[in-house]
């Protein structure tokens, strides 16, 4: 079961409120808070569009460039030995490294 949401490259971790009984949404990867709520399915994903829309109209009437998520490049340190077998796999897939690690990531990540 996945807790998030995606929209316009935006993505939201959802945790429901049992207090508030409520779907709580936070936009997820950026510096800046914004935050949504709905009491339905329905309703949390049009707020969660809504809060990205104005979120990236706030920033233009502020000539601010909103923040991207996360830019596509990851930084990882292995140990020789592990670096030495991602490599081998890699080769052995016909692969680069960046396009092994990268598969091996997407099929981690559920995605």
């Amino acid at each position: 079961m996945k807790n998030s949401l995606t929209y316009k490259g935006y993505a939201a971790r959802i945790e429901f409120s049992a207090e508030d009984e409520c779907f709580i949404g936070k936009l997820a990867g950026i510096n800046d808070v914004i935050g949504f709520h709905g009491d339905s399915v329905t309703t949390l994903k049009s707020a969660f569009e809504d809060a990205v829309d104005d979120y990236l109209e706030t920033c233009q009437q502020l000539g601010k460039s909103p923040q991207k998520p996360y830019s596509g490049k990851l930084m990882l340190r292995l140990t020789p030995e592990i670096h030495a077998s991602v490599a081998r796999a890699a080769e052995l897939s016909g692969m680069s490294i960046n396009q092994w690690a990268a598969k091996a990531l997407h099929e981690q990540a559920g995605q």
